[in-house]
């Protein structure tokens, strides 16, 4: 078992080795790392395999994407069981279903439709697990430390995945995508048993834990999310700026092609918004302190959509590195909502609100992409990036216009 460390409190500034010091925490950071690099291997596997079978390039884009989707059904159906069955046997038996859905397909000949249905099916727990995980974490981390260690996930989640894209070519080539896909699987299961292991066992919620029971808590503690008016505007303050960014990122490989930038540019712009977030989520999250991070979330939101604005007038490869760049650095602004959404959130409802903010995020960056897509047929790749900058701005309009609220907890009571 790990034992516990005092966490850091109050409005003062953490450091990362402070969060980082919370062992508990430190075995979740590094599994959930793990897990992102193994998903991100089994997803390129995935559609490599699929596009081998079909030549089809529509079904290897449909296995890339399949698990995004069915994530907010899965927090709005079963949401609830993050905050109602005990945390490390959901979370382990999370990473076993993955193992055994990696292990399925790496294993076992079916149709593609039927495979994509497991993939489908098996995503719609993610956001339970997910969510029964930031709660533990929120639980463990007060104050700044929470907001540091959001940011951890944050540079480790964009760092595993790219890692994982990069792994699967590599591993694809070497052993085959069967072998790459039971890879996957003996990662997934490393984690969770790791984590069986390691993490100590919580007294389980109370509350009655049956299926239909459980179906019904979550459909209403979505709704009484969703109904507060704190709560609400905060998950929508999270969700739409980085739907916007995900849109103009999704566009980028054909405005490089459009303008007859040199073979290979396309990459280095799509780079241009990871490594922006990075050092926006490491500069602002160690160099300010809580107090100013909040004050600046507008300014910041407005960053991810101004720089945007400017692929209105088609710049060239140097300049759309410069502007990408600080549109990935204004995503820190994330970091000034998380103690707010936290403090908002119903003590008994945190798991779910979790799952509901990750899924409600993964469904909108994928929503995105096809909604300006569509638009950049009439206003070009240029302008519909610059739209999605001004929709970003928009936003930052409307955050401008929020109001100090009353007591969130009184909002949830009422």
């Amino acid at each position: 078992m790990i034992p516990t460390t005092e966490p850091v409190q109050g409005n003062d500034g953490a450091t990362y080795r402070q969060v980082l010091a919370e062992p508990r925490f430190r075995l979740l950071f590094a599994t959930r790392t793990i897990a992102i690099t193994a998903g991100s291997l089994r997803i390129t596997t995935y559609s490599v395999l699929v596009f081998a079978v079909t030549g089809s390039a529509l079904l290897s884009a449909l296995a890339f994407g399949i698990g995004f989707l069915p994530q907010l059904f899965g927090s709005l159906l079963l949401g609830s069981l993050a905050d109602r069955l005990p945390p490390r046997g959901l979370i382990a038996g999370g990473y076993v279903l993955e193992c055994a859905t990696a292990l399925l397909l790496a294993l076992v000949p079916m149709p593609i439709t039927a495979s994509l249905g497991v993939m489908a099916l098996v995503a719609l727990a993610t956001p339970v697990y997910g969510g029964a995980s930031s709660r533990l974490a929120a639980q463990w981390l007060k104050g700044d430390a929470y907001v540091l260690g959001r940011s951890l996930n944050n540079i480790a989640s964009s760092g595993a995945q790219l890692f994982g894209l990069a792994l699967g070519g590599a591993v694809v080539a070497a052993l085959g995508p069967h072998r790459a896909l039971a890879v996957s699987a003996a990662l997934y299961l490393g984690c969770a048993l790791a984590l069986r292991i390691r993490l100590p066992r919580l007294k389980p919620p109370d509350g009655d834990r049956g299926g239909g029971a459980a179906v019904r808590a979550s459909l209403h503690g979505a709704g009484r999310l969703l109904r507060g008016h704190t709560v609400r505007r905060l998950m929508l303050a999270q969700w739409l700026p980085p739907a916007f960014v995900t849109a103009a990122e999704g566009l980028i490989v054909a405005y490089a092609g459009g303008h007859g930038f040199a073979p290979g540019r396309y990459a280095v712009l799509m780079g241009c918004l990871p490594v922006g977030m990075l050092a926006g989520d490491l500069l602002i999250g160690r160099l300010l302190r809580p107090p100013t991070r909040e004050r600046l979330v507008v300014p910041l939101t407005a960053l991810t959509g101004l720089p945007l604005l400017l692929f209105a007038a088609e710049p060239g490869v140097g300049v759309s590195s410069c502007l990408l760049l600080l549109s990935g650095f204004g995503l820190a602004y994330g970091l000034g909502l998380q103690r707010p959404f936290l403090h908002a959130l119903p003590p008994d409802g945190q798991g779910q609100a979790f799952g509901l903010l990750g899924s409600g995020s993964m469904t909108l960056q994928g929503v995105g992409p096809a909604c300006f897509g569509a638009m950049a047929a009439g206003a070009g790749t240029g302008g519909a990036m610059a739209l999605a900058g001004g929709a970003a701005l928009l936003t930052a309009g409307w955050m401008l216009t929020w109001h100090p609220p009353h007591s969130p907890r009184k909002e949830h009571a009422a």
